[in-house]
C-alpha cells in the first residue's frame, strides 16, 4: 500500500466516523459507525478466551470491517433495511474494496463473503455480537431516544443469531432483563 493509497482509503474510512448510526449514547447524541465496529471489535477481543475454538483474529477483523459500505451509504435502520438497500451497501463495498492494493482484495473480499453466508462459526460469532451491541447500546441510550416498535423488537432483536451460541444466548437472555427493567421503569 503506498502512502497515497493509504491515505485515500484513509479518508474514506474516516466517513465512518461521521455518519451515524439510528442508535444513542448514554449521553443522548447519536452514536457512529466507527463507534459501534469498534465496541463491536472490542466483545470479540474480550470474548476470545471463551472462544479457543474460534479464530477470534478473523472475527475481530469481522467486526472492524463489517460495516466499511456504510462510508458510503449511511446506516439504514436493520427495521427498514430492504432488499435493495442491501444490493446498494453490497455494490459500495465492492468499490471500496477496489480501492485497496490488487494483492489485499481477496483477503478482505473473502471476509466479506464469509460474512455474508454466515457459513463458519466465525462468521456466526460476528453476526451475533453484532445484534447484541445494538440491543446493549439501545440500553444505554435513554428511553426517549426509542421508537414505539423499539419496545418490542429490544425484546425479539437478534434471537435467531444469538441461539447459535451458549455465551449469546445468556447475553441476550440478560440484555432483555435490562429491557424489560427499563420499559417497566419507564411507565411502558
Amino acid at each position: 500500500m503506498t502512502p497515497d493509497n493509504f491515505m485515500e482509503f484513509s479518508a474514506l474510512l474516516e466517513k465512518l466516523k461521521c455518519n451515524v448510526r439510528h442508535s444513542w449514547t448514554s449521553t443522548g447524541r447519536r452514536e457512529s459507525v466507527a463507534e459501534h465496529s469498534w465496541r463491536l471489535a472490542v466483545y470479540a477481543m474480550l470474548l476470545e478466551k471463551d472462544f479457543p475454538e474460534l479464530d477470534m483474529g478473523k472475527v475481530i477483523r469481522m467486526c472492524l470491517i463489517h460495516d466499511w459500505g456504510e462510508a458510503v451509504t449511511g446506516d439504514i435502520p436493520a427495521f427498514i433495511k430492504t432488499g435493495a438497500d442491501e444490493a446498494t451497501e453490497d455494490a459500495a463495498v465492492e468499490s471500496i474494496l477496489q480501492l485497496l492494493p490488487e494483492e489485499m482484495r481477496p483477503e478482505f473480499g473473502a471476509l466479506f463473503d464469509e460474512m455474508k453466508r454466515q457459513e463458519t462459526d466465525e462468521a456466526r460469532l460476528y453476526k451475533a455480537l453484532d445484534r447484541m451491541e445494538a440491543v446493549i447500546q439501545h440500553n444505554e441510550a435513554p428511553i426517549t431516544t426509542w421508537l414505539p416498535l423499539e419496545y418490542d423488537l429490544q425484546l425479539t432483536y437478534g434471537e435467531k443469531e444469538t441461539e447459535v451460541f451458549a455465551f449469546t444466548k445468556e447475553l441476550k437472555e440478560a440484555a432483555n432483563r435490562i429491557t424489560t427493567d427499563k420499559i417497566r421503569e419507564n411507565g411502558r
